[in-house]
């Protein structure tokens, strides 16, 4: 029985994935909370609900974004570059398609989901910048 090679490029993928989720998740919850709380003081219970929405839904897509790492880790690279491209639009899509159908939800303060939304997402992409740094890997992994 011979054993599997391991493909160096899904581990780092892999890796980079689970130190920029380890610093990302936290910062994101944190902005979320404190976005709920600014938007009760200034909307009341609608930006309460409208902070938590558009928390939840900037959550959702970022951690889509490190699934779709994960999954495709182990694709050929040219590959992996398009299923990042495909899955970026794709959330920009549903995001619009989202935002969109909230805005006539009255028990929405629109302001919060926007800015909370906004917010969440600002602060996982910096986030994940310093996970990424932290995992002191190559960016280019030799074969």
């Amino acid at each position: 029985m011979s054993e599997e090679a391991t493909n160096p490029h899904a581990e780092s993928v892999r890796t980079l994935a689970s130190a920029m989720a380890k610093v990302a998740v936290p910062a994101a919850l944190v902005t979320i909370a404190v976005a709920a709380v600014i938007a009760t003081l200034v909307a009341g219970t609608a930006g309460l609900y409208g902070a938590l929405v558009g928390g939840a839904v900037a959550l959702a897509s970022s951690l889509a974004t490190i699934g779709l790492m994960r999954l495709s880790a182990d694709f050929p690279v040219m590959l992996v570059m398009a299923v990042a491209l495909g899955g970026y639009a794709f959330k920009l899509v549903i995001l619009l398609v989202v935002m969109l159908l909230l805005r006539d939800v009255d028990a929405l303060h629109n302001l919060s989901v926007g800015l909370t939304l906004l917010a969440t997402v600002m602060v996982w992409a910096a986030a994940e910048v310093v996970g990424f740094r932290r995992t002191n890997l190559p960016t280019i992994v030799p074969n």
